[in-house]
């Protein structure tokens, strides 16, 4: 009964006017943004924080969270009709998708990828409603040592989970987590790596270092790669399924539904392992029977892999949600979100804002409903779109971010900070460093600090209270499995192969 009462409080809130109306513009930027290459949905959401400055925090969040499972459907899209995948998660749907396309099946694979991903989407959601009541009341018994313990193993699973090179996401962690403690200390009032800047003594902006490391070093790397877009002629026919179309993917979706939901709680994962993983077990269960073969146009590696990736992109608000812990780089974008409206992430959002909360959950079914009205009778529109060459989107994103920065703090200071990250990122780039562990370790880093200065002041300076307590001493018992798996040499190559496969 519960559970009945605050969906009925979630649906009062997402079915406002105002909420349907930041729910259709997210999923609409969102699925934009997958449609075309280029940018991903951590670099929009990055560039819309502060956008969010001046709208309602239900409105933000829910119009945030439309952007990132809005950019899984569209990613497809391009994935499917022009092999070039518009959001990461996509690359595994341009392997099987594209062939379909290539085959005259277009419409079939773009229909099966919206039905498989509103169908896991749909799932997720209530997934969230179901496990989110008693993963709170579960956080609420955390103390210090506890909420320690589980970022540090957060941040061990964003290791582990990272895409590329071990040694270097280590290095990102441990550059972020060295960037969130700039600024004055909050307990001894001591000025720390402000290099007597002023402008240091609160730290460095969340939205300024996040926008300079997605946004502007994403726009350096398209502008670099020059990329030339083939377009796929005619239109795109046969959007439903036949039948047995549907019969042949009604298990990879369900599977794919199963795993993805699964894989984007965990750190690091979400969309992108999901998909991955998805497409790695159909293949396994096709064999060698698969006609026609995985790789050569089979539907079931497009339905399988875009369900999952929906399912993961959802259920990553989980941890976010309930614990306050992001889970990837945009659920950190989220938290930042959340802070800028001076909302405290963690177990005690439900209990003070209940239809924030529920109203959020509510708002992914309900955009689930609407991407599907957007990506089947509006094929046509998402393929002229990707006529639009990237030198006539590149200024007015430039100039719409240093705007959006500078109405924060109304402080130039920061669009510096910004255009600066957004070198420090491009060099990521060119350095073949994924960005997203430095940020979660920059929102982590102070969370972690202030947890373990707590927990040592309440054992008056003896550690062992991370071990006596039997939760935190199981999250760090999990983390040095993790370590201890990912340094076995059979493990780290397999990792390696798999990701360079991806």
């Amino acid at each position: 009964m519960d559970l009945i009462a605050n969906l009925a409080l979630g649906f009062e809130a997402a079915l406002s006017l105002q909420n349907l109306f930041y729910c259709l513009v997210g999923v609409t930027i969102g699925t934009l943004i997958g449609v075309l290459p280029g940018m991903g949905p951590v670099a929009t959401v990055a560039m819309l924080l502060p956008a969010t400055y001046a709208i309602d925090p239900s409105g933000a969040l829910i119009m945030l969270a439309g952007i990132y499972y809005g950019a899984q459907y569209g990613g497809s899209t391009t994935a499917i009709l022009v092999n070039i995948p518009g959001e990461a998660a996509a690359v595994v749907t341009c392997i099987d998708g594209h062939k379909m396309a290539k085959r005259g099946r277009a419409g079939a694979a773009l229909g099966i990828s919206a039905i498989g991903s509103f169908v896991a989407g749909c799932f997720a959601t209530l997934l969230i409603a179901a496990f989110a009541p008693p993963l709170t009341e579960l956080a609420f018994r955390f103390g210090p040592a506890e909420y320690f313990s589980l970022m540090v193993l957060g941040l061990i699973g964003a290791v582990v989970l990272a895409t590329g090179s071990l040694v270097k996401a280590i290095c990102m962690i441990l550059l972020g987590l060295l960037l969130g403690v700039v600024g004055t200390d909050v307990n001894s009032g001591a000025m720390r790596f402000t290099f007597g800047l002023d402008e240091l003594q609160e730290g460095i902006d969340f939205v300024a270092l996040s926008m300079g490391i997605f946004g502007f070093a994403e726009i350096m790397k398209n502008l670099e790669l020059g990329e030339k877009r083939s377009f796929v002629p005619g239109k795109v026919k046969n959007i439903l399924p036949t039948r047995r179309d549907l019969r042949e993917s009604a298990g990879p979706i369900a599977r794919g539904t199963i795993l993805g939901s699964l894989l984007g709680v965990l750190p690091g994962g979400g969309a992108l392992l999901s998909s991955f993983a998805s497409y790695t077990v159909e293949k396994k269960l096709a064999g060698e029977k698969a006609d026609p073969p995985f790789g050569e146009g089979n539907i079931r590696g497009v339905a399988g892999p875009e369900s999952a990736n929906n399912a993961g992109s959802q259920t990553s608000f989980i941890p976010m949600l309930t614990l306050g812990i992001p889970s990837n780089a945009v659920m950190a974008l989220m938290i930042g979100a959340m802070m800028i409206h001076d909302i405290v992430p963690g177990p005690q959002v439900m209990a003070t804002d209940p239809s924030l909360f529920w109203g959020l959950i509510v708002s992914m079914w309900i955009g689930n409903v609407m991407l599907v009205i957007l990506n089947l009778p509006m094929i046509g529109v998402w393929v002229q779109l990707l006529r639009v060459p990237y030198r006539w989107l590149y200024p007015a994103i430039l100039v719409f971010c240093c705007i959006g920065v500078f109405s924060i703090n109304v402080n130039v200071w920061d669009v510096w900070v910004t255009i600066f990250f957004g070198f420090v990122g491009y060099l990521f780039v060119k350095l073949d460093c994924e960005p997203a562990p430095l940020v979660l370790g920059f929102i982590l880093g102070p969370m972690m600090e202030e947890n373990l200065r707590r927990a040592l002041l309440l054992s008056r300076g003896d550690p062992s209270i991370f071990f006596t307590s039997p939760i935190s001493c199981g999250f760090l018992i999990t983390a040095l499995v993790l370590v201890v798996m990912v340094a076995a040499p059979a493990i780290r190559k397999t990792r390696e192969t798999a990701f360079r496969e991806d």
